[in-house]
């Protein structure tokens, strides 16, 4: 297959296995060159999934390359939906402006389609490529460097002092761990880990490290059963003063908001530490508001996971509404046209339906936007006031704003991929 008439000896084909690694060699030249250490690169091998990864080859040279992780995500109401992890995407420098990545998108789209997964979500390295092909910025990520020597948890919730931490050698309680993910309450951009994706937390190589310890871990618990975890290393620092180290936050879950405390006043307080570097947290994290002085946390917003209904109607029909919603979207898809028209959604907090319909539309968007607002972190009211989004009947923006709302908790994805 082709890529384009302008490079028509290039050729786009589905990985093989013994084509892994020069595949692989392409992205990381992508990305600066850069060697991984042997354990991350077995890692993503262990994890390629190569029927749904795709190679862009000139002769015997690799030179795109792209691949789609099955993931289930979760969605407004609690369901868990299929959903194509895009990844792994680059196109060679002596390649690029040729309709390389163009051709690795159709293709790949295509695929999603046939496998009947309504979403494709992805993390953009350079997020204006992909607005391109549909997908819309669904999810951010809260960073954050506290200054421990200055902020301390003025608020703790009821029942903090219950809970107990304790050390625990990450790898010896890599299932405990991934039982308290997995009894995580449903949160939309939450990830099911699939088989082997536990590994992903332990990934310590120490070329990676910057100085840091290796990865630590603690467990919070409370009458004999873990309700929480925090990953994490530490960089020693000394200065004439005195000692300066750093805590480098890697992942903390907790299934209640006291054993989330907990974890947040042993990592503010580890010995011989004044600051902690806190990365790809939920936008709505409760430390925010226990902290004495949030500006000495200097908070920071980025994006994180972009989404793309591949099956507009079927997208639209596994999520639910926090109020009734009864609205005609006229859809621009000139990627998929499969998608582009009028859809009626109706729904509540119980279920949906979304359907072809010829009645006139009360709302005009593209799928970019709709992907944007699906998982609810983004309004349909503020894509409305960017010029993004038209309103053809009054009111429907504000009445779908507020049906597609995330609920009680923010979307938030927990870790890349």
């Amino acid at each position: 297959m082709a890529t384009d008439a302008t490079d028509s000896a290039a050729t786009l084909r589905v990985l093989r296995r013994d084509d892994w690694d020069k595949w692989y060699d392409t992205l990381i030249r992508a990305f600066g060159g850069v060697p991984e250490a042997t354990e991350e690169r077995e890692l993503w091998n262990s994890l390629t999934e190569f029927d749904r990864s795709i190679g862009v080859w000139d002769g015997d040279d690799c030179v795109g390359t792209a691949g789609a992780f099955s993931f289930r995500l979760a969605v407004p109401g609690g369901a868990s939906v299929r959903a194509a992890g895009v990844t792994m995407v680059c196109v060679a420098a002596t390649h690029r402006r040729r309709g390389v990545l163009t051709s690795m998108m159709r293709r790949q789209l295509d695929d999603v389609r046939s496998w009947g997964e309504p979403l494709a979500v992805l993390t953009a390295s350079e997020p204006a490529i992909y607005g391109r092909f549909g997908y819309g910025a669904a999810t951010f990520q809260l960073n954050a460097e506290v200054d421990t020597s200055r902020v301390r948890l003025s608020s703790l919730p009821e029942g903090t002092d219950a809970v107990r931490v304790r050390y625990a050698v990450p790898a010896d309680v890599l299932d405990v761990c991934e039982s308290v993910y997995a009894r995580l309450p449903s949160r939309p951009g939450l990830l099911a880990r699939l088989p082997g994706w536990e590994r992903l937390g332990l990934l310590d190589p120490e070329s990676e490290r910057e100085g840091a310890s290796p990865l630590q871990c603690v467990l919070a618990e409370r009458d004999g059963e873990t309700v929480g975890y925090a990953r994490f290393s530490v960089k020693p620092g000394w200065e004439t003063a005195g000692p300066e180290g750093t805590v480098v936050l890697r992942d903390s879950v907790a299934l209640d908001p006291a054993a989330d405390a907990a974890l947040w006043r042993f990592l503010f307080g580890i010995d011989l530490t004044s600051k902690l570097v806190i990365r790809g947290r939920p936008v709505d994290d409760a430390w925010q508001y226990m902290v004495s002085d949030i500006r000495r946390c200097q908070p920071r917003l980025r994006d994180s996971l972009y989404v793309r209904p591949v099956d507009v109607g079927a997208a639209l029909e596994a999520r639910t509404y926090q109020t009734p919603v009864d609205v005609v979207f006229e859809v621009e898809d000139t990627f998929c046209p499969w998608n582009a028209g009028r859809w009626r959604l109706s729904g509540d907090a119980k279920g949906a339906s979304c359907e072809r319909t010829a009645d006139a539309a009360d709302v005009a968007l593209s799928v970019r936007e709709l992907g944007a607002a699906y998982l609810g972190g983004v309004s349909l009211a503020a894509l409305q006031a960017a010029g993004r989004v038209r309103e053809l009947r009054r009111g429907a923006v504000a009445e779908a704003s507020v049906g597609f709302g995330a609920g009680v908790t923010a979307p938030w994805l927990p870790h890349g991929f």
